[in-house]
């Protein structure tokens, strides 16, 4: 089992910057998916991006692509989401999960394990 902790939401400015960080313990971190979610008020959560237990490879859902960049460090556990760009439909709730699965997904009920979740406002 992994515990995920979110951190670094917060109130920003549209066009401004934030950098989600996503700490993770219990099982080797290198052995899952990870992955960025968001949830509006009344909106279903929706992915915003993921990156292979290797690190090679990411995705972005178009919504955020050329504005959102996902990474991970292996020695310090933890995945980041870098938003610049910030638009005021950002405004949500943001989640990291982890995925122990083959392939890299981008649909919510196929992550194992969800953080708490931080909170991202963006004002216009």
């Amino acid at each position: 089992q992994v515990q995920l902790v979110e951190s670094g939401g917060g109130l920003v400015q549209a066009g401004g910057s934030l950098r989600l960080s996503c700490a993770a313990s219990g099982r080797t971190f290198s052995g899952y998916h990870m992955g960025w979610f968001r949830q509006a008020p009344g909106k279903e959560r929706e992915f915003v991006a993921a990156i292979s237990r290797s690190g090679s490879r990411t995705y972005d859902a178009d919504s955020v692509k050329g504005r959102f960049t996902i990474s991970s460090d292996s020695t310090k556990n933890t995945v980041y989401l870098q938003m610049n760009s910030r638009k005021p439909e950002d405004t949500a709730v943001y989640y990291c999960a982890a995925d122990s699965g083959q392939k890299v997904h981008i649909r919510a009920y196929e992550y194992d394990y969800w953080g708490q979740g931080t909170q991202v406002t963006v004002s216009s």
